[in-house]
């Protein structure tokens, strides 16, 4: 074992010796190694960070189940009946929110602006207030979006106008910090009673997980759709499935395009390893000559082409890590656990692998060639 590690030792004195004998080469090597390991690692990262970012924005949409009426069937609303049959069929399992939808115009004075109308029931079970509270059961007043609030200047106590119709506002909405169907921002929630027709426009089924939604799913679809196609059901896990998958694949591409670069740069190294292997030749005819071993030779060779990968690797992949920091800073929507998390720390450590590996791989001929060339060859003059 001691000798095998003062073997290792001595090459890697010589390969320290040997690259340092043409620096300008070797670091040009180096830098290509650098900028292909630098590529793989920052298209890995930032197609993680496009993809670990979406399903942030598209938040717990993968546990939501919508339910609409089925147009094409001539069915325009849902009734009391349909949301009672959907309660029963999902039980206990998940939360059942019918909604009733429109718009209009909301005035306060000479400020106006158009609102989308929502009637839910029970707004805590979907939206969060900024202001005041929500209501366990909504039966009076008016709840009012952030944008809507914004440009009307109203807050929590104020009055607004709706259609002649005069609401006092008891909650502000928090502002969306995600994707949400409803869109609350733009949108004024008012009692049911307030709507000309009290029928909903769709039911959302919420669950506590994606598998839960799913059955809650096909749960809906054998009670109501028994006899014919009276509702539409979207899945909203597919949606956010398909999503993760997209971006998966552009991650791959991302990362095939930046292990390209390296490749190129491993061919840099071969050329590099063997103009050395070249200029050396009389030197390694000599070593050879006075007993050095062909596997002392080979590992020697391989050590130079193994440095290089290495510090090419971790100055590259320390690059990243500051453009990863970067994006951090400044993009707002971006936080802290999507750029600094285990697949970040993947992507850095499977650059800097990749990088030696394709050193190692780049200086195998010539350190194969060197070690297998007879001695008379190599000392003879050319």
């Amino acid at each position: 074992m001691a000798t095998a590690s003062e073997g290792l030792t001595a090459a890697v004195f010589l390969a320290r010796r040997n690259l340092a004998r043409n620096r300008l080469r070797s670091t040009l090597a180096i830098l290509g190694i650098i900028i292909g390991v630098f590529a793989i690692a920052t298209l890995g990262i930032l197609g993680s960070v496009i993809q670990l970012t979406a399903a942030d924005a598209l938040g717990g949409l993968g546990d939501q189940v919508i339910v609409s009426p089925n147009a094409d069937a001539g069915i325009e609303r849902l009734t009391d009946r349909d949301v009672t049959t959907i309660s029963r069929a999902v039980g206990d399992d998940a939360s059942v929110i019918p909604v009733v939808t429109g718009g209009a115009l909301v005035e306060r004075g000479d400020a106006r602006t158009f609102a989308a109308l929502y009637a839910v029931e029970r707004p805590g079970e979907l939206f969060t207030s900024a202001a005041g509270e929500l209501p366990e059961r909504h039966r009076r007043g008016a709840i009012v979006g952030s944008d809507v609030a914004a440009e009307l200047g109203v807050d929590v106590g104020r009055t607004i106008t709706i259609e002649g119709r005069e609401y006092r506002v008891i909650a502000v909405l928090a502002e969306s910090d995600g994707f949400n169907l409803l869109r609350p921002d733009g949108a004024v929630l008012i009692p049911r009673t307030a709507f000309a027709d009290e029928s909903y426009t769709q039911v959302i089924v919420r669950a506590e997980s994606g598998g839960e939604a799913a059955t809650a799913a096909d749960a809906v679809r054998s009670s109501l759709n028994a006899r014919e196609e009276r509702v539409t059901v979207l899945e909203l896990s597919q949606i956010v499935e398909r999503v993760d998958q997209f971006f998966g694949l552009l991650n791959a591409f991302l990362i095939a395009i930046g292990a390209v670069s390296l490749v190129v740069a491993g061919v840099s190294i071969l050329n590099v390893m063997l103009m050395s292997v070249s200029e050396r030749r009389g030197e390694i005819g000599v070593l050879r000559a006075v007993g050095v071993q062909q596997g002392d030779v080979l590992r020697t060779i391989l050590v130079e082409a193994g440095l290089l990968g290495v510090v090419g690797g971790v100055v590259g992949a320390a690059v990243s890590a500051v453009v990863a920091l970067g994006i951090y800073l400044v993009v707002p929507e971006v936080t802290l656990p999507v750029v600094a998390n285990l697949r970040t720390g993947g992507y850095l450590l499977f650059a800097v692998l990749f990088g030696v590996v394709i050193s190692l791989a780049s200086g195998l001929y010539p350190a194969w060639q060197a070690a297998n060339e007879r001695p008379v060859q190599a000392l003879r003059v050319k």
